[in-house]
């Protein structure tokens, strides 16, 4: 089957001067996926007649579907419409029922409708009006040589709308697309490198019509299973069957299949056994805590934290022995072994986890360069500490950090499992 391929392009400066950021373009890929068509390219572009007709003129030579943005206000600078009426060699012409609605909404605002208002109701006669039910700038579709042209409002409440109740609709119904099926396997603590070297060979044997993608993120890597085809009952099964293989040949790394983060997952894993946890944190300072509790019901199993950053926060609030630190330092095993220890005593929790090092860009030593960070888990019945060396900047050394511990909670709980 055939696959239908779609193009967006995006007008705007101001998404250029970098003063907006292009959300349209990754709803839009969203949305399409849904429906069977691939977005094979997006083009941000200025508001500039040449620019216009030349990223159309390009984008009809790899795509189905062209899907603009932008240029359809009341201003000078909106020029989106007079283009595509010359590049469709039509002329722009009053359609009542976008007048009506841009009346309406005037009516509703108690505001008259101005001249400029009037002249967004005149759209190139050889469009079909997508209608615009939240703003004053109907949209425009073209049909030219097998090729559809859809002409959308830049503000994303308004377009989503026209997405949603026509436009996608409408394109189902016109270039009857294959079904497009996605299955994400989250992988974590192994680099992308290694694990597509493990992956190799499953991924060599897949069926052609089943493609993986690698989407390395912090610390971990999505694995994307796509598959197309004209039974969606049929590839949905197929999915499955290769995603169930995946544990078999990575079994430690796997922690979530689906749009499911680390914290959600660990989150779960602990309400499923009735467990409570707690953190000391210096170097990552709460970072840790705004991981566990950005997920809803964490207070079913987060207790509390000490943000020791000081080493007198450190022997007042979770009793590190002060001959701990003198002969080992802050940033070393012993403390952090002692900081996990002691907080899970602290606030009664079945699992205590810490954290320890030099975040960066100063305070680096030869024996202790910047990124040098000491980790632990500690339960009833043991303490694990992991050395870490982040060579990153600050911020990220201190997201790889608490990955890595979200990560260590993660391979202790399983491992109490299978023990």
């Amino acid at each position: 089957m055939k696959a239908v391929i779609a193009e967006i392009i995006t007008i705007g400066d101001e998404i250029l001067y970098g003063q907006i950021v292009d959300t349209n373009s990754a709803w839009m890929g969203t949305e399409l996926t849904k429906i069977g068509i691939r977005v094979k390219q997006i083009t941000s572009i200025s508001d500039s007649a040449d620019h216009i007709v030349k990223a159309l003129d390009d984008a009809r030579t790899r795509a189905d579907i062209i899907l603009i943005t932008g240029g359809l206000g009341p201003t000078k600078d909106d020029l989106t419409k007079h283009v595509l009426a010359d590049y469709f060699h039509t002329t722009l012409k009053l359609h009542e029922p976008s007048l009506d609605d841009i009346a309406e909404i005037f009516k509703k605002r108690g505001i008259a409708v101005t001249e400029l208002n009037r002249q967004q109701a005149f759209l190139p006669e050889a469009c079909t009006a997508v209608r615009n039910v939240l703003g004053t700038a109907p949209g425009m579709w073209f049909e030219q040589e097998g090729k559809v042209f859809v002409s959308m409002p830049g503000v994303p409440f308004e377009m989503k709308r026209m997405m949603t109740d026509i436009v996608l609709p409408q394109l189902k119904t016109y270039f009857k697309p294959p079904e497009i099926i996605h299955k994400v396997v989250q992988t974590v603590g192994i680099p992308e490198s290694i694990l597509a070297d493990r992956l190799e060979a499953w991924e060599t044997n897949l069926p052609e019509h089943l493609k993986l993608a690698y989407l390395p993120n912090l610390g971990g890597v999505r694995l994307r299973l796509t598959g197309t085809g004209s039974d969606a009952t049929k590839l949905e099964q197929e999915l499955q069957a290769e995603v169930e293989k995946l544990p078999h040949i990575i079994p430690n790394n796997i922690f979530a299949f689906g749009e499911v983060k680390l914290e959600e997952a660990i989150g779960q894993l602990l309400k499923e056994r009735g467990l409570t946890i707690a953190t000391a944190e210096s170097c990552t300072g709460g970072y840790l805590a705004h991981k566990i509790t950005s997920i809803s019901g964490s207070s079913a199993y987060y207790q509390g934290s000490v943000i020791a950053y000081h080493n007198e926060v450190k022997t007042r609030e979770l009793n590190v022995k002060p001959e701990t630190l003198q002969q080992h330092g802050a940033v070393s095993e012993a403390t952090v072994r002692e900081m996990a220890e002691n907080v899970r005593k602290k606030f009664g929790t079945d699992i205590g986890v810490a954290t320890s090092g030099i975040a960066g860009p100063g305070g680096g030593t030869a024996e202790k360069p910047v990124g040098t960070i000491w980790i632990a888990y500690a339960d009833k019945d043991r303490t694990e500490t992991r050395l870490l060396n982040y060579n990153k900047d600050r911020l990220l050394n201190i997201e790889y950090t608490a990955t890595a511990v979200l990560n260590l909670v993660r391979q202790s709980l399983t491992a109490a499992v299978e023990e």
